[in-house]
């Protein structure tokens, strides 16, 4: 991989915090703008590395970023490996070897394939590439899931593949490496082999040595709870170092291999460790590739020409739709899911960095059409996940295989307050799901014909039975305000703070009852508690939907039920906003209010 020629004059530390802040400022703004992180990230990169000429990381890191680089991608790889829990693998564990042991070598052969015959790379360079792109990324099928809102086996095969197939491709690399340099060198054939099934087996017993190991020392606290972070940092660094310097890049398998391990141990802070890693995940992705993209220069830029775009196309719409469709042949999964699957599949952050690594020892090797590694692999990762992000959903929902209309609404506990404000979102379309432990309290809710889970919303059980995908927002509003306070704790990282909401507490005005700011959800419905709203359902309260208007506002809907409680806002095409307590809300015209008031005049007797 090529660098610019000449420094820019930061240090070392003006370099890290400029890093940090484009990255993250890529990300917060891909969030606002709706947009695919990645590609956010690559333009910051490309614009403050060879167009302003701001950042040079060759010059102002130096030496150490390759280190950095490949340490990143080691934790990024261990977070992945931490999400393989193989209880939530129910309905797609066949679908998911199939396009690890059939999928991977399928998927190297026929990229090595097109890089050699349409992309006009050596067959050194294209064996070594076409391993990498066996890669698909986790960090970003993961948003992009949430985004197309993919039914649950789908949706499996694509982020188990994307986890699983991120060290196998890396492997995969260094295999070809290795055998591209005993050619080079003249060496044994036989000695190279022995070398790489040494390094993988060492690899994968010190992986599931330090896991277990890990595992044990937290499970009997051996380890105290502020220390166990520190700990899992430092024995997941040693043991990506030692398997890494008996086979380069070795580190990646061992590392995802301690990940699985300590994702099924059972352990009672797996939940707390997993969101750590996940937020550490968060900096590394932006922190890599905006290294890896101000890194370039207009020099390797250049190679991006008519071969790179027929490449793209050649892998995108033909070698994997034919890798995923031979590879799950004769499975019992339907050919729409394989086709989801095989027209999915967008590269990420692993898939450049690896590609730098690899490409840049070629060319000391004497490969020299290596250097084209780096920007195929940046023209590959912008397509790819350009594509999957404005046209996995679509094509999910033409497939039947996503959910259709606004994100939908989980309430957690069944009453007569719920079936009543799921039937006006119900006649909204905005999906609704009501989930109680009690049968007794979803019987309305049946009979009113709404969907409903019977069990724990926090539950293995709903995990595995419930469409999460198809749901934005949680509402808790059971009889126990432990309940909902607990409900909107677990599941606020998941669907975010601003999305979960629970009603109000007994006694939550008392200094004595306040919980800390980092427990609860937002308070639903005016701050009224469960037995407020019950006593006034008993009186005949009901929720209703209004339609706002520029001649009927909001003025006039307060005069007309001084009331009435707001619920939260629909508008077509912008979907369900739920209102807190405190919300200051100004609708636009044609926007349905829903809100909670006493029964109309000509109901009353």
């Amino acid at each position: 991989m090529a660098a610019p020629s000449a420094g820019t004059g930061l240090d070392p530390v003006m370099a890290f915090a400029l890093v940090g802040a484009l990255g993250v400022g890529a990300q917060w703004l891909a969030w606002r703008l709706r947009l695919p992180a990645i590609v956010l990230m690559l333009v910051a990169g490309l614009l403050a590395g060879p167009v302003f000429g701001i950042l040079n990381p060759s010059e102002d890191i130096g030496a150490l970023m390759g280190p950095m680089i490949s340490i990143a991608v080691a934790i990024i790889l261990f977070e992945g490996g931490l999400t393989l829990d193989f209880h939530n693998l129910r309905g797609a564990e066949q679908g998911v070897k199939r396009l690890v042991v059939v999928g991977a070598p399928l998927g190297w052969i026929g990229s090595a394939a097109a890089l050699h015959y349409v992309g006009g790379l050596s067959w050194p360079s294209a064996a070594v590439f076409g391993g990498i792109m066996i890669v698909t990324g986790p960090t970003v099928i993961a948003p992009l899931l949430r985004q197309a809102r993919l039914k649950r086996r789908p949706a499996q095969l694509l982020q188990w593949e994307a986890i699983v197939n991120d060290p196998i491709g890396a492997l995969a690399a260094v295999l070809a490496f290795e055998v591209v340099i005993v050619f080079a060198a003249a060496g044994s054939m036989g000695h190279a082999a022995w070398e790489i099934i040494r390094g993988i087996t060492l690899a994968g017993v010190i992986g599931y040595g330090a896991g277990w190991l890990l595992s044990e020392a937290f499970r009997r606290a051996y380890v105290p709870e502020y220390m166990k972070v520190p700990v899992l940092f430092a024995v997941l660094l040693g043991a990506f170092a030692v398997t890494d310097y008996m086979l380069h890049e070795s580190g990646l398998l061992a590392v995802t291999v301690m990940g699985v391990v300590m994702a099924n141990a059972n352990l009672p802070s797996y939940t707390e460790l997993r969101r750590f890693k996940e937020h550490a995940t968060v900096l590394l992705v932006s922190g890599v590739f905006i290294l890896l993209a101000a890194n370039m220069d207009f020099e390797t830029l250049s190679l991006l020409n008519w071969q790179a775009a027929a490449l793209v196309a050649v892998v995108i719409l033909l070698v994997r739709p034919a890798t995923v469709l031979l590879s799950l042949l004769g499975t019992n999964i339907p050919f729409k899911e394989r086709l989801l699957v095989g027209l999915a599949g967008p590269r990420g952050v692993v898939l450049v960095a690896v590609a730098g690594l690899f490409g840049e020892r070629l060319v000391a090797n004497g490969v020299e059409d290596a250097v084209f590694l780096t920007p195929f692999a940046f023209a590959l990762v912008a397509v790819t996940v350009v594509l999957n992000g404005f046209f996995l959903a679509p094509l999910g929902r033409s497939l039947g295989l996503a959910g259709a209309g606004p994100p939908g609404v989980i309430v957690a506990g069944g009453s007569q307050f719920a079936t009543s404000l799921a039937d006006a979102l119900n006649g909204l379309d905005v999906p609704v799901l009501i989930t109680d432990t009690n049968r007794a309290r979803l019987r309305s809710a049946r009979d009113a014909g709404l969907p409903v889970f019977f069990g724990d919303v926090l539950s293995e059980a709903a995990e595995h039975g419930v469409e999460f995908m198809n749901y934005g927002r949680i509402l808790a509003v059971s009889d126990n305000d432990a309940y909902n306070t607990l409900v909107t704790t677990d599941l606020g990282p998941e669907f975010g703070r601003e999305s979960v909401f629970q009603l109000g507490r007994a006694k939550q005005n008392s200094k004595r009852h306040t919980l800390p700011a980092t427990l609860g959800g937002q308070i639903f419905a005016g701050g009224q508690t469960y037995r407020e709203i019950s006593s006034k359902m008993l009186q005949g309260w009901e929720v209703r939907v209004t339609l706002l208007t520029e001649d009927f506002g909001k003025a006039d809907w307060a005069e007309q039920n001084p009331d009435g409680v707001p619920l939260g806002l629909f508008k077509e095409g912008e979907g369900l906003t739920l209102l807190a307590a405190e919300a200051d809300w100004s609708p636009n015209p044609d926007t349905q209010l829903i809100w909670f008031g006493p029964p109309r005049e000509d109901k009353q007797p």
